[in-house]
Protein backbone atom coordinates (compact mmCIF):
# COMPACT_ATOMS: atom_id res chain seq x y z
CA UNK A 1 0.00 0.00 0.00
CA UNK A 2 2.88 2.62 0.78
CA UNK A 3 4.74 1.74 -2.51
CA UNK A 4 1.89 2.65 -4.12
CA UNK A 5 0.94 5.88 -2.84
CA UNK A 6 4.66 6.83 -3.25
CA UNK A 7 4.72 5.91 -6.97
CA UNK A 8 3.47 8.95 -8.04
CA UNK A 9 5.39 10.81 -5.56
CA UNK A 10 8.59 9.43 -6.74
CA UNK A 11 8.34 11.04 -10.47
CA UNK A 12 8.05 14.63 -8.75
CA UNK A 13 11.16 14.07 -6.94
CA UNK A 14 13.14 12.45 -8.97
CA UNK A 15 14.55 15.81 -10.40
CA UNK A 16 15.90 15.90 -7.07
CA UNK A 17 18.91 13.77 -7.10
CA UNK A 18 19.81 11.04 -5.48
CA UNK A 19 20.16 12.68 -1.77
CA UNK A 20 17.34 10.33 0.01
CA UNK A 21 17.59 12.75 2.81
CA UNK A 22 17.16 15.55 0.86
CA UNK A 23 13.96 14.03 -1.28
CA UNK A 24 12.66 12.71 2.62
CA UNK A 25 12.56 16.75 3.67
CA UNK A 26 10.80 17.29 0.00
CA UNK A 27 7.91 14.68 0.54
CA UNK A 28 7.16 16.08 4.04
CA UNK A 29 7.10 19.52 3.15
CA UNK A 30 5.07 18.81 0.15
CA UNK A 31 2.51 16.72 2.64
CA UNK A 32 2.46 19.92 5.30
CA UNK A 33 1.63 22.02 2.60
CA UNK A 34 -0.87 19.65 1.02
CA UNK A 35 -2.43 19.21 4.31
CA UNK A 36 -3.06 22.79 4.73
CA UNK A 37 -4.48 23.15 1.05
CA UNK A 38 -6.99 20.29 1.87
CA UNK A 39 -7.72 21.93 5.37
CA UNK A 40 -8.41 24.99 3.50
CA UNK A 41 -10.20 23.56 0.80
CA UNK A 42 -12.75 21.52 2.91
CA UNK A 43 -13.10 23.21 5.93
CA UNK A 44 -16.33 25.35 5.26
CA UNK A 45 -17.76 22.22 3.37
CA UNK A 46 -16.92 20.35 6.64
CA UNK A 47 -17.97 23.33 9.27
CA UNK A 48 -21.37 23.59 7.38
CA UNK A 49 -21.89 19.62 7.75
CA UNK A 50 -21.43 19.98 11.61
CA UNK A 51 -22.92 22.31 12.45
CA UNK A 52 -25.83 20.45 13.50
CA UNK A 53 -24.12 18.86 15.95
CA UNK A 54 -22.10 22.03 17.37
CA UNK A 55 -22.70 25.35 17.22
CA UNK A 56 -19.19 26.63 18.91
CA UNK A 57 -17.11 25.25 16.25
CA UNK A 58 -15.53 22.82 18.05
CA UNK A 59 -16.02 19.46 15.93
CA UNK A 60 -14.91 21.88 13.15
CA UNK A 61 -11.80 22.39 14.66
CA UNK A 62 -11.73 18.75 15.76
CA UNK A 63 -12.40 17.70 11.70
CA UNK A 64 -9.71 20.12 10.72
CA UNK A 65 -6.43 19.05 13.73
CA UNK A 66 -7.70 15.58 12.50
CA UNK A 67 -7.43 15.63 8.60
CA UNK A 68 -4.04 18.01 9.34
CA UNK A 69 -2.30 15.52 11.04
CA UNK A 70 -3.26 12.71 8.86
CA UNK A 71 -2.06 14.12 5.81
CA UNK A 72 1.27 14.83 7.74
CA UNK A 73 2.10 11.43 9.29
CA UNK A 74 0.86 10.08 5.94
CA UNK A 75 3.77 12.29 4.46
CA UNK A 76 5.99 10.97 7.44
CA UNK A 77 5.46 7.33 6.26
CA UNK A 78 6.08 7.56 2.81
CA UNK A 79 9.60 9.98 3.77
CA UNK A 80 10.38 7.17 5.85
CA UNK A 81 10.57 4.37 2.60
CA UNK A 82 12.81 6.47 0.88
CA UNK A 83 16.20 6.68 3.87
CA UNK A 84 18.02 3.91 3.97
CA UNK A 85 17.37 2.24 6.83
CA UNK A 86 17.74 -2.01 7.91
CA UNK A 87 14.33 -3.66 7.63
CA UNK A 88 14.34 -3.84 11.69
CA UNK A 89 14.48 -0.23 11.41
CA UNK A 90 11.87 0.31 8.90
CA UNK A 91 9.67 -2.06 10.77
CA UNK A 92 10.25 -0.08 14.37
CA UNK A 93 9.62 3.81 12.47
CA UNK A 94 6.73 2.51 10.17
CA UNK A 95 4.94 0.85 13.34
CA UNK A 96 5.78 4.12 15.33
CA UNK A 97 4.31 6.52 12.67
CA UNK A 98 1.23 3.76 12.26
CA UNK A 99 0.69 4.43 16.41
CA UNK A 100 0.50 8.10 16.36
CA UNK A 101 -1.96 7.99 13.17
CA UNK A 102 -3.59 5.47 15.46
CA UNK A 103 -3.99 7.73 18.71
CA UNK A 104 -4.98 10.73 16.37
CA UNK A 105 -7.92 9.17 14.89
CA UNK A 106 -8.90 7.50 18.79
CA UNK A 107 -8.02 10.71 20.71
CA UNK A 108 -10.43 12.44 17.54
CA UNK A 109 -12.95 10.23 17.77
CA UNK A 110 -13.92 10.35 21.90
CA UNK A 111 -13.84 14.33 22.04
CA UNK A 112 -16.27 14.75 18.89
CA UNK A 113 -18.04 11.42 20.54
CA UNK A 114 -18.63 13.75 23.86
CA UNK A 115 -19.49 16.90 21.65
CA UNK A 116 -22.60 14.80 20.10
CA UNK A 117 -23.46 12.97 22.63
CA UNK A 118 -23.41 16.53 24.58
CA UNK A 119 -25.50 18.58 21.94
CA UNK A 120 -27.90 15.58 21.30
CA UNK A 121 -28.55 15.75 25.29
CA UNK A 122 -29.86 19.45 24.72
CA UNK A 123 -32.17 18.50 22.53
CA UNK A 124 -36.27 19.60 23.69
CA UNK A 125 -36.96 15.39 23.72
CA UNK A 126 -33.29 13.45 23.29
CA UNK A 127 -33.61 9.94 23.18
CA UNK A 128 -32.66 7.69 26.10
CA UNK A 129 -29.19 7.16 25.69
CA UNK A 130 -28.89 11.22 25.34
CA UNK A 131 -30.44 12.08 28.55
CA UNK A 132 -28.63 14.58 30.73
CA UNK A 133 -28.28 11.94 33.44
CA UNK A 134 -26.82 9.04 31.10
CA UNK A 135 -23.97 11.34 29.37
CA UNK A 136 -21.46 10.33 31.83
CA UNK A 137 -22.14 6.78 31.26
CA UNK A 138 -22.03 7.42 28.03
CA UNK A 139 -18.51 9.01 27.96
CA UNK A 140 -17.33 6.68 29.93
CA UNK A 141 -18.02 3.82 28.46
CA UNK A 142 -16.58 5.46 24.95
CA UNK A 143 -13.64 6.16 26.42
CA UNK A 144 -13.05 2.78 27.47
CA UNK A 145 -14.24 1.20 23.99
CA UNK A 146 -12.15 3.55 22.02
CA UNK A 147 -9.51 3.24 24.51
CA UNK A 148 -9.51 -0.66 24.07
CA UNK A 149 -10.16 -0.03 19.87
CA UNK A 150 -6.68 1.78 20.22
CA UNK A 151 -4.56 -0.97 21.73
CA UNK A 152 -5.86 -3.27 19.41
CA UNK A 153 -4.49 -1.60 16.26
CA UNK A 154 -1.72 -0.55 18.05
CA UNK A 155 -0.83 -3.94 18.53
CA UNK A 156 -1.50 -5.15 15.55
CA UNK A 157 0.67 -2.46 13.74
CA UNK A 158 3.74 -3.36 15.67
CA UNK A 159 3.14 -6.92 14.36
CA UNK A 160 2.49 -8.39 17.78
CA UNK A 161 -0.20 -11.85 17.66
CA UNK A 162 -3.12 -10.48 19.61
CA UNK A 163 -4.81 -13.96 19.12
CA UNK A 164 -3.06 -15.22 22.73
CA UNK A 165 -3.60 -12.03 24.56
CA UNK A 166 -7.92 -11.92 23.90
CA UNK A 167 -8.25 -15.60 24.83
CA UNK A 168 -6.37 -14.89 28.24
CA UNK A 169 -8.64 -11.87 28.02
CA UNK A 170 -11.58 -13.86 27.76
CA UNK A 171 -10.54 -16.19 30.45
CA UNK A 172 -9.40 -13.54 33.28
CA UNK A 173 -12.96 -11.68 32.18
CA UNK A 174 -14.66 -14.82 33.07
CA UNK A 175 -13.10 -15.26 36.30
CA UNK A 176 -13.61 -12.26 37.53
CA UNK A 177 -17.07 -12.25 36.84
CA UNK A 178 -17.37 -15.18 38.93
CA UNK A 179 -15.77 -13.37 41.90
CA UNK A 180 -17.89 -10.30 41.63
CA UNK A 181 -21.10 -11.36 40.89
CA UNK A 182 -22.72 -8.77 42.87
CA UNK A 183 -20.67 -5.85 41.77
CA UNK A 184 -21.68 -7.00 38.46
CA UNK A 185 -25.08 -7.42 39.49
CA UNK A 186 -25.31 -3.82 40.92
CA UNK A 187 -22.98 -2.31 38.03
CA UNK A 188 -25.48 -3.60 35.45
CA UNK A 189 -28.83 -2.18 37.54
CA UNK A 190 -26.93 1.19 37.44
CA UNK A 191 -27.04 1.21 33.86
CA UNK A 192 -30.44 0.14 33.73
CA UNK A 193 -31.73 2.55 35.97
CA UNK A 194 -29.82 5.54 34.28
CA UNK A 195 -31.23 4.54 30.97
CA UNK A 196 -34.41 3.95 32.29
CA UNK A 197 -35.19 6.78 34.26
CA UNK A 198 -37.57 5.50 37.05
CA UNK A 199 -36.11 8.54 39.21
CA UNK A 200 -33.78 11.43 38.57
CA UNK A 201 -31.69 13.64 40.19
CA UNK A 202 -34.09 15.69 43.21
CA UNK A 203 -36.59 13.60 42.60
CA UNK A 204 -38.75 12.36 46.02
CA UNK A 205 -38.99 8.70 46.33
CA UNK A 206 -40.29 6.01 48.10
CA UNK A 207 -39.04 2.62 48.86
CA UNK A 208 -41.32 -0.56 49.52
CA UNK A 209 -39.03 -0.71 52.47
CA UNK A 210 -40.47 2.27 53.66
CA UNK A 211 -37.10 4.79 53.15
CA UNK A 212 -38.15 8.13 51.73
CA UNK A 213 -36.15 10.91 50.12
CA UNK A 214 -34.45 13.01 47.72
CA UNK A 215 -32.04 11.38 45.38
CA UNK A 216 -28.75 13.12 45.27
CA UNK A 217 -26.73 10.79 43.39
CA UNK A 218 -26.98 7.93 40.68
CA UNK A 219 -23.92 5.78 40.24
CA UNK A 220 -23.08 3.02 38.70
CA UNK A 221 -22.79 0.63 41.78
CA UNK A 222 -25.24 2.24 44.03
CA UNK A 223 -28.44 5.17 44.61
CA UNK A 224 -28.02 7.59 47.25
CA UNK A 225 -30.89 9.14 49.27
CA UNK A 226 -31.35 12.01 51.60
CA UNK A 227 -33.96 12.15 54.09
CA UNK A 228 -36.02 14.37 55.71
CA UNK A 229 -33.81 14.11 58.82
CA UNK A 230 -30.32 15.22 56.70
CA UNK A 231 -29.52 11.42 56.75
CA UNK A 232 -27.96 10.18 53.88
CA UNK A 233 -28.77 6.52 52.57
CA UNK A 234 -26.90 4.45 50.00
CA UNK A 235 -28.95 1.71 48.77
CA UNK A 236 -26.94 -0.75 45.77
CA UNK A 237 -28.65 -0.54 42.59
CA UNK A 238 -29.68 -4.03 42.54
CA UNK A 239 -31.90 -3.70 45.51
CA UNK A 240 -33.00 -0.30 43.94
CA UNK A 241 -33.70 -2.52 40.12
CA UNK A 242 -36.15 -5.22 42.47
CA UNK A 243 -37.73 -2.35 44.63
CA UNK A 244 -40.97 -1.32 44.38
CA UNK A 245 -40.40 3.02 43.92
CA UNK A 246 -43.15 5.13 44.37
CA UNK A 247 -41.19 8.25 42.58
CA UNK A 248 -43.72 11.40 44.22
CA UNK A 249 -41.90 13.55 41.63
CA UNK A 250 -42.73 11.69 38.56
CA UNK A 251 -45.70 12.40 36.52
CA UNK A 252 -46.90 15.41 34.23
CA UNK A 253 -46.12 17.64 36.85
CA UNK A 254 -43.87 17.78 40.31
CA UNK A 255 -46.71 19.43 42.27
CA UNK A 256 -47.69 16.75 45.57
CA UNK A 257 -51.20 15.98 46.40
CA UNK A 258 -51.54 16.13 50.03
CA UNK A 259 -53.86 14.62 51.94
CA UNK A 260 -54.97 15.94 55.23
CA UNK A 261 -57.80 13.85 57.46
CA UNK A 262 -60.58 15.87 59.35
CA UNK A 263 -62.91 14.07 61.39
CA UNK A 264 -65.80 16.46 63.34
CA UNK A 265 -68.57 14.90 65.35
CA UNK A 266 -72.05 13.85 64.70
CA UNK A 267 -74.72 16.87 64.18
CA UNK A 268 -72.24 19.05 62.88
CA UNK A 269 -73.56 21.03 59.84
CA UNK A 270 -71.13 19.54 57.01
CA UNK A 271 -71.49 22.83 54.34
CA UNK A 272 -70.44 24.72 57.12
CA UNK A 273 -67.56 22.60 57.53
CA UNK A 274 -66.34 22.21 54.04
CA UNK A 275 -66.67 26.24 54.22
CA UNK A 276 -64.23 26.17 56.27
CA UNK A 277 -61.59 23.75 54.83
CA UNK A 278 -62.25 25.53 51.76
CA UNK A 279 -61.23 29.18 53.15
CA UNK A 280 -58.53 27.33 55.45
CA UNK A 281 -57.02 25.75 51.74
CA UNK A 282 -57.98 28.95 50.20
CA UNK A 283 -55.77 31.38 52.05
CA UNK A 284 -53.04 29.07 52.64
CA UNK A 285 -49.85 30.76 50.50
CA UNK A 286 -48.04 27.36 49.84
CA UNK A 287 -51.31 25.71 48.33
CA UNK A 288 -51.66 25.09 45.02
CA UNK A 289 -54.55 27.23 42.83
CA UNK A 290 -54.49 24.79 40.33
CA UNK A 291 -55.41 21.91 40.87
CA UNK A 292 -58.01 23.44 42.86
CA UNK A 293 -58.52 22.00 46.44
CA UNK A 294 -60.97 19.79 47.02
CA UNK A 295 -63.56 18.12 50.05
CA UNK A 296 -64.31 14.53 50.19
CA UNK A 297 -66.62 12.91 52.99
CA UNK A 298 -65.19 9.69 53.05
CA UNK A 299 -66.66 8.01 56.30
CA UNK A 300 -69.76 8.38 58.12
CA UNK A 301 -68.62 6.14 61.07
CA UNK A 302 -69.89 5.16 64.84
CA UNK A 303 -68.79 8.47 66.32
CA UNK A 304 -67.21 11.06 63.54
CA UNK A 305 -67.99 12.07 60.37
CA UNK A 306 -64.32 11.40 58.53
CA UNK A 307 -63.39 14.00 55.91
CA UNK A 308 -60.85 14.49 53.41
CA UNK A 309 -58.63 17.83 52.38
CA UNK A 310 -57.07 17.41 49.26
CA UNK A 311 -54.73 20.06 48.14
CA UNK A 312 -51.73 20.50 45.68
CA UNK A 313 -48.40 21.67 47.09
CA UNK A 314 -45.33 22.75 44.85
CA UNK A 315 -42.95 19.74 45.56
CA UNK A 316 -43.11 16.53 47.95
CA UNK A 317 -40.60 18.00 49.72
CA UNK A 318 -43.11 20.22 51.81
CA UNK A 319 -44.93 17.68 52.99
CA UNK A 320 -44.50 18.13 56.46
CA UNK A 321 -44.64 21.37 57.04
CA UNK A 322 -47.96 22.32 55.08
CA UNK A 323 -49.50 19.24 56.68
CA UNK A 324 -48.58 20.48 60.07
CA UNK A 325 -49.70 24.33 58.80
CA UNK A 326 -52.70 23.31 58.01
CA UNK A 327 -53.78 21.16 61.18
CA UNK A 328 -52.86 24.19 63.62
CA UNK A 329 -55.12 25.98 61.10
CA UNK A 330 -58.04 23.48 61.32
CA UNK A 331 -57.84 23.45 64.56
CA UNK A 332 -58.14 27.16 65.30
CA UNK A 333 -60.78 27.41 62.33
CA UNK A 334 -62.70 24.93 63.92
CA UNK A 335 -62.62 26.52 68.00
CA UNK A 336 -64.13 29.87 66.12
CA UNK A 337 -66.97 28.38 64.30
CA UNK A 338 -68.00 25.84 66.99
CA UNK A 339 -67.10 22.89 65.19
CA UNK A 340 -67.01 20.07 67.59
CA UNK A 341 -64.27 17.49 67.05
CA UNK A 342 -65.52 13.94 68.19
CA UNK A 343 -63.92 11.12 70.71
CA UNK A 344 -65.15 7.91 71.33
CA UNK A 345 -68.69 7.31 72.78
CA UNK A 346 -69.97 4.07 73.83
CA UNK A 347 -73.54 3.51 75.80
CA UNK A 348 -73.42 1.27 78.97
CA UNK A 349 -76.28 -0.04 80.06
CA UNK A 350 -76.81 -1.09 83.59
CA UNK A 351 -78.81 -4.32 84.23
CA UNK A 352 -79.65 -5.59 88.00
CA UNK A 353 -78.52 -9.12 87.82
CA UNK A 354 -80.74 -10.07 90.43
CA UNK A 355 -83.61 -9.33 88.62
CA UNK A 356 -85.57 -12.14 87.23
Amino acid sequence: MIERLLEPVSRWIEFIGPNPFLQALVIILLFLVLGKVVDRATGAALDRLLIRWDSGGRLGTIGHSTVFRTIALVGLLLAAEVLPMTPLLMRLTTAFIMSLLIVVWISASIRAGFLVAKATSRRPSPPAWAQPTTLPLLNNLLRIVMALVGIYLILIAWGVNVTGLVASAGIVGLALSFAAQDTLGNLFAGVAILVDQPYRIDDYIVLDSGERGKVTHIGLRSTRLLTRDDEEISIPNGIMGRAKIVNESGGPHVKYRLRVPISVAHGSNIDHVMACLLKISADHPTVCRDPEPRIRLRTVGQSSLDFELLVWIAEPALRGLVLHEMNCEIYRSFAREGIRIPFPQRDVHIRDWRKP
